[in-house]
């Protein structure tokens, strides 16, 4: 079981760095599409993803044209406050990827019209204008695995001192 999560045009390391270390813990793909306002060897990058890197599986691309041609026929959500649909509203199936845009400005209006069917959003009050970037990632994201039944996650805890 995995999923795509698709950062498009990120802008602060430490949003990036704690959702590739979501991935990680997900076993997710991360894909960041270019250009960045960082480098990926940015300190503050790193330290957010603390020492996951090495269980992350990520992939880069020079601009979204690069993306599209690269994962042809994919089933691709697009996470905006805009969207009419929230992200419970789709039924989430192994492979699918969801994109979400940069701090600032989100996706393109028009990507997300021409893909009106796929977009969706977190529901909040009307005077918020948004959450946090990897808020946003974390909360996407584990609605598409509780959809699957957190196939491939652990399923119970284990206390350090006790047995349950």
């Amino acid at each position: 079981m995995s999923f795509n999560l698709v950062l498009h045009e990120p802008q602060i390391p430490q949003n990036t760095g704690n959702i590739a270390r979501t991935c990680a813990a997900t076993g997710s793909r991360l894909h960041i599409i270019k250009p960045t306002a960082f480098e990926i060897t940015d300190k503050n990058l790193k330290r957010a993803g603390l020492d996951y890197w090495h269980l992350l599986d990520i992939t880069y691309y020079e601009n979204l044209d690069d993306f599209f041609e690269k994962n042809p026929g994919i089933t691709c959500y697009f996470a905006s406050t805009k969207a009419q649909k929230t992200h419970c509203d789709v039924s989430y199936k192994d492979g699918d990827y969801i994109m979400f845009g940069k701090e600032t400005a989100g996706l393109d209006e028009e990507l997300l019209y021409n893909n009106a069917e796929n977009c969706i959003r977190i529901p909040m009050i009307s005077d918020a204008r948004s959450l946090n970037l990897s808020n946003s990632v974390a909360i996407v994201l584990y609605e598409a695995l509780r959809q699957t039944n957190f196939d491939s996650l652990l399923q119970t805890g284990n206390l350090t001192r006790f047995t349950w």
